[in-house]
């Protein structure tokens, strides 16, 4: 079934606190349906925070992580946060969450960078606490990463049975799991190398991603219809140059100018034709909710107000 676009900015710092509300509102004002935020140790800010700074400052707004680390909190404790955040945000918010991926940060902090197995392993018991705690308001797992007994589950989020968990990836474990576990999809690129280098961009082909639809279509069942696509576009250009925008893109994929502007997370062109290129994917992948990076929710607003919500 054809779901409305809706679109999000993913954000990571601002100045001061002023110039984080206004662009909160200004992103609202603009008609995108979600602020998202990083979880990162690098340059950005603590999410949380920011997240209920950004909640606070609108009315309307989705707010959330894309996505958590679930290495980087213990799952009661994010659970606890989010339901707040929840209340706080009057049900606005998005839960994102993932087994963590970016090497640098668990080098730079300490943190065991243990096998892409493990920290799936880890994150599907740590998903699984998390919804306990929301929908039945007490936890009671015994797992190989997590014990809980009688564990208590306030607050309890506004959104019931619980809030939209978002799960991505691009490998055929981690969408599977999303499949059944999800409401919201979001498909990437594979980033098993812990960076982004030239293997993400060899697996970010529209065969590629062709593929990882067909593995959540396998592996949804009853639940395919009620699921939402989202993909996040990591290179955005509104330009009247497309062609030019194409042959700097193409060497970055080991493609050709023409191929590279098919990549599904590249747009580039002028608002109708990105419109178009986004009206074309939603029908061959799907995807009807986009992320766009902090750079260009302002030049991508004209695509928004033409396309959110059709």
């Amino acid at each position: 079934m054809t779901k409305p676009f809706r679109f999000g900015v993913q954000s990571q710092l601002a100045p001061d606190a002023k110039a984080w509300r206004d662009r909160a509102r200004q992103v609202e004002d603009m008609g995108y349906s979600t602020f998202w935020i990083p979880d990162h140790f690098g340059e950005q800010w603590g999410p949380i925070a920011a997240l209920t700074a950004a909640a606070d400052a609108t009315t309307t707004l989705r707010v959330g992580a894309l996505v958590f680390d679930n290495d980087y909190r213990h799952p009661g404790m994010l659970a606890k946060e989010m339901a707040t955040l929840d209340i706080l945000s009057e049900g606005r918010m998005e839960f994102g969450i993932g087994a963590g991926w970016m090497k640098s940060d668990y080098e730079e902090y300490g943190l065991d960078y243990d096998s892409p197995g493990v920290r799936i392993d880890r994150m599907v018991e740590g998903l699984a606490v998390i919804k306990q705690l929301w929908t039945e308001g007490v936890a009671n797992f015994e797992g190989k990463h997590y014990r809980y007994t009688n564990a208590k589950g306030e607050p309890r989020p506004v959104q019931q049975p619980h809030p939209p968990v978002l799960i991505g990836g691009g490998g055929k474990r981690m969408l599977t799991i999303a499949a059944k576990e999800a409401d919201i999809i979001g498909f990437n690129t594979k980033l098993t190398a812990g960076y982004v280098g030239p293997e993400a961009a060899a697996e970010a082909t529209p065969e590629k991603f062709r593929e990882r639809i067909q593995w959540v279509k396998d592996a949804a069942g009853d639940r395919l219809d009620g699921l939402e696509f989202q993909c996040w576009s990591g290179f955005c250009f509104v330009t009247d140059d497309r062609q030019g925008v194409a042959e700097m893109m193409g060497p970055m994929f080991g493609l050709t100018p023409e191929q590279a502007l098919q990549v599904p997370i590249v747009m580039a062109g002028t608002v109708d034709q990105i419109a178009e290129s986004l009206q074309e994917r939603r029908e061959e992948y799907g995807f009807s909710y986009w992320c766009v990076p902090g750079d260009a929710y302002e030049a991508m607003a004209p695509v928004v107000a033409k396309l959110a919500g059709t």
